[in-house]
């Protein structure tokens, strides 16, 4: 049962987690584009729909993984602990401001003249990038504490 909740587990990261960290990824520049471009407004809104939907279908890799680890009987354990806790983070990073940040530039596009890029979407695009930046960095943390998983009786 381990190997089938660890597979899920594992799947539903690389299907959750793999979108939202490129569609976020790509969102800063796609609004640049879609402030110059009218025509180009439409990868942002689709960008921001991906990380959204996806964020949302995110919900499953916490369930597998304490679904996981509780078979396991290592939900002590000092690495998991940590990568639970920079989960959170992740998903507060991405819940409270990646997702309102785009949700705001988009309501932004719509209010624009398309008098190309301005200081104000530069600096929106520059936040989200670091948000983005910092979501991303979040989650190979995660990963690594995954796979390395330190003290573990694996040999990993």
């Amino acid at each position: 049962m381990t190997k089938f909740l660890l597979s899920l587990h594992v799947l539903a990261a690389i299907i959750a987690v793999g979108p939202v960290a490129v569609a976020a990824s790509m969102f800063p520049k796609a609004l640049r584009r879609a402030h110059e471009d009218a025509e180009a407004a439409a990868w942002p809104r689709l960008l921001y729909r991906v990380c959204r939907v996806y964020a949302g279908v995110g919900i499953a890799v916490p369930v597998f993984g304490f679904a996981t680890a509780s078979n396991m009987g290592v939900l002590g354990s000092a690495w998991l602990i940590t990568a639970i806790g920079l989960t959170a983070v992740a998903a507060g990073v991405l819940a409270l401001w990646i997702l309102p940040a785009q949700q705001a530039a988009l309501e932004g596009l719509d209010g624009a003249d398309g008098g190309g890029v301005g200081v104000g979407v530069a600096k929106v695009a520059a936040r989200l990038g670091a948000a983005t930046g910092v979501f991303n960095l979040l989650w190979a943390t995660v990963t690594v504490l995954m796979i390395v998983r330190p003290g573990s009786t694996t040999g990993a």
